[in-house]
């Protein structure tokens, strides 16, 4: 090896402080050619708009993309009418070089390298005023690189803005992998991409459908030693009908482009012929009959429309048989019960579009995923799920929780009325499957709600309205009860306590009592107080209540009693407040052992979707800590444990079998449509 080659591999792999490191080449020579260069990264390997707002604000929002910028680093005007020109191909057959001398007369535009590695990361932009061009160029295929799934897609995304493509190739002979590469990338722009495109056109206004057709591609081989294709005969075009002849012998097929044109150079010595390349280049540039010139804006609208839907992570298991598989540009969900994949595009839940899949699903015990289609419905092209019921919704609750109690549940399709009684005779009720519904299996999506059959719920309704009545009746009763019980409570207390009717504030934390809120009395001081306040006990023999505990305030707790100055109090005087406090003791005692067959019952009833009381530790809603004194309700929509604030609302939930108002959360009261 001569010393002037040495040299020259030296200075190209060699840094003044040793080796450098791949990722750090990379990034150098990124900063070089935007700083050295016309060309600018428009996207990164990780399919992110490198084009930032111009406005600066504090703090920066991310990801903001601007088309001003992306003009201005162009250098066109914003009135310009531009095409875009993309380049693909393998790497180290010389894109970038090409672009150079085609469209910038051999000018340094878009950075080339003689490292090993890649030289171009990403895709570049660049514009060439003579033919107003937009010039794209991408990193090449078969690379030694990672992320090669997103790195595969982001080249589709540049395909699918383009309006001419040019595939270089400086192998002897046309390889399987550029006819497969072309014919997935149609079959790729066809189904994802031309759908996108359409509704883009829609929502910009524009005269000219971007998804009429694909892009023209031009396929460009360059040669040393092998003739070109079509080289045998003079006529004009030859080598095109040869070129598809061969996507016809492979069973490929290329209807997304516009056109497909074959142009070779065949280098025996250096340099390359350009001429009949910028010759191919130039007309299409200059047909219109498919493709019209756009504004630079658009085009940036464009590239940013299909990064936002076309993005996230793909994973590493997927088997690449074909250059773009649909996992590239599909949804990644996938059924929960039979590990199918969801066939809608990327982030579709953004459209509000539900999941789907094709094929019949399978039945899982666990997702309860068995629904079932009111049959007549069905015959007449409607799909209408049926549930079974506790009664139906013109009945009021009372009537029909007797009806249930006489005739069981029932199946009530919203066009046929009730098509369906469980015990509508004594003897020889069939089974709802047999005629009247017709059973389908759904697919079940992660973050869906579970499918709930069973929406028999005529325990809870009895529970609901003997609740309301109660509440109705206590409602009604705390005022006079509880102004008698204060001033009974006053007869009694001893001559220090401070009277029921005088207290208003906790002397503790100073908050106001509420309504139907218990005051205490400290034994020590006899100030009122509230049951955080007043939780400690002590003996206070001084005020006659001998040696055992006695509820004291924590002030008193911590000084370890009244003043010596304090007078004994007569334990005469105490007689009556000891036997109020027995009888009442004994009073909680008895509706604490009520409390607990009470709550078993409500745990008996309640529905399935319900959250159990004992998983409930703070609301749902505003996440406050529930305590003794506070009551959990339950949303009859989502099921969950909120507290009495968060579920004033009331609203009729017929998915979940409550076709009469009831109590939901303020989430699902804030829900439009029907729950």
């Amino acid at each position: 090896m001569s010393d002037a080659l040495m040299k020259e591999m030296e200075s190209i792999t060699l840094c003044p402080g040793g080796g450098m490191p791949e990722e750090g080449k990379q990034q150098q020579q990124q900063q070089q050619q935007q700083h050295d260069h016309r060309s600018f990264l428009l996207v990164d390997e990780q399919e992110n708009l490198q084009v930032d707002s111009v406005v600066k604000v504090d703090p920066p929002p991310p990801q903001v993309h601007d088309e001003g910028e992306f003009i201005e680093r162009l250098g066109c005007g914003d009135m310009s009418e531009v095409k875009v020109l993309s380049i693909f191909g393998n790497t180290g057959d010389g894109k970038s070089h090409t672009l150079n001398h085609i469209l910038f007369g051999g000018e340094t535009v878009f950075y080339t390298s003689k490292s090993p590695s890649s030289c171009t990361v990403g895709v570049w932009a660049a514009y060439d005023p003579s033919l107003s061009l937009l010039a794209l160029d991408t990193e090449g295929l078969l690379g030694a690189a990672t992320n090669q799934n997103q790195r595969m897609r982001l080249l589709l995304k540049v395909l699918a803005v383009s309006d001419l493509v040019v595939y270089r190739t400086r192998a002897e002979r046309l390889h399987n992998d550029m006819f497969q590469f072309l014919s997935s990338a149609s079959g790729a722009y066809l189904k994802h991409f031309t759908p996108e495109l359409r509704a883009l056109s829609s929502r910009c206004g524009l005269d000219v459908p971007l998804s009429t057709l694909g892009p023209a591609v031009i396929v460009f081989q360059e040669t040393t030693h092998t003739q070109l294709l079509g080289h045998e005969s003079p006529v004009a075009g030859h080598a095109d009908t040869l070129l598809q002849r061969r996507f016809h012998d492979l069973g490929l097929v290329t209807e997304a482009f516009s056109s497909m044109q074959y142009v070779g150079a065949q280098t025996v010595a250096p340099p390359t012929d350009y001429s009949l390349l910028l010759d191919a280049v130039r007309q299409q540039v200059r047909n219109t009959h498919t493709r019209s010139p756009r504004q630079p804006a658009i085009v940036f609208h464009a590239l940013e429309a299909l990064s936002q839907r076309f993005c996230g992570e793909i994973s590493d298991h997927v088997i690449t048989l074909h250059f773009f598989p649909d996992e590239y540009f599909t949804c990644s969900s996938v059924c929960l019960s039979c590990n199918v994949r969801c066939k809608n595009g990327m982030n579709h839940l953004r459209d509000k579009v539900p999941h789907m899949a094709d094929g019949l699903c399978q039945y899982a015990h666990q997702f309860n995923n068995k629904v079932l289609i009111c049959k007549r419905c069905y015959e007449g092209g409607r799909e209408v799920i049926v549930v079974p019921k506790t009664s139906s919704s013109a009945d009021n609750p009372w009537l029909g929780l007797a009806k249930y109690a006489w005739s069981g549940y029932v199946l009530e399709c919203g066009n046929c009325g009730i098509i369906y009684r469980s015990r509508q005779y004594w003897m020889g009720n069939q089974d709802p499957e047999s005629g009247m519904v017709r059973p389908e299996v759904k697919h079940v999506w992660e973050g869906s709600e579970a499918f709930l059959v069973d929406h028999q719920n005529a325990a809870q309704r009895v529970l609901d309205g003997v609740n309301y009545v109660v509440q109705s009746v206590s409602e009604y009763s705390t005022g006079p009860t509880k102004a008698v019980t204060a001033w009974l409570t006053d007869q009694v207390a001893p001559p220090y306590w401070r009277p029921n009717n005088q207290i208003t504030l906790c002397q503790g934390c100073q908050r106001a009592f509420e309504e139907a809120e218990r005051k205490h009395h400290c034994r020590s001081c006899g100030e009122g107080f509230c049951q955080p306040c007043s939780s400690h006990r002590m003996p206070v023999p001084e005020r006659g209540w001998g040696a055992a505990p006695v509820r004291v305030c924590q002030t008193c707790h911590r000084h370890g009693g009244p003043s010596d100055s304090v007078s004994k109090a007569e334990p005469r005087g105490l007689m009556a407040r000891r036997v109020t406090e027995v009888a009442q003791s004994t009073l909680d005692m008895v509706t604490t052992a009520v409390d607990y067959p009470l709550c078993f019952v409500k745990g008996m009833a309640r529905p399935d979707y319900w959250v159990p009381d004992r998983d409930i530790a703070r609301c749902y809603r505003c996440s406050k800590d529930f305590t003794p004194a506070m009551s959990k309700h339950h949303c009859r929509a989502c099921g969950q444990g909120v507290c009495g604030p968060c579920s004033a609302h009331s609203k009729p939930v017929p998915s979940r079998g409550w076709d009469h108002p009831v109590r939901v959360c303020d989430g699902c009261h804030a829900h439009q449509g029907t729950l």
